[in-house]
């Protein structure tokens, strides 16, 4: 799993402009399609690829596997940017 954040702590200050950014991907689908017999098998499934538009019930079901999102490893990676101008 690769995880990057990035962490700094602020003094107040007139002088530092702080931004942050994250992206969300959803990655490997980690339902276990053999529960119900006791066992463990997954599908396969790579990445999370939306059924349909934005904003609509088939946008959270997985258009290769079938799966809702939620069965999708999420996978976040924020960047946070702090810029220091010293004063004059």
């Amino acid at each position: 799993m690769k995880r990057r954040q990035v962490v700094i702590k602020q003094r107040k200050s007139s002088y530092t402009t702080t931004s942050s950014s994250s992206n969300v991907r959803y990655v490997e689908c980690q339902k276990n399609h053999a529960a119900n017999i006791g066992g463990y098998a997954v599908d396969g499934c790579r990445e999370f690829m939306a059924s349909g538009g934005e904003g609509t019930y088939d946008a959270l079901t997985c258009a290769a596997c079938g799966c809702h999102r939620n069965f999708h490893r999420r996978e976040v990676e924020t960047e946070v940017v702090c810029e220091y101008s010293p004063p004059n």
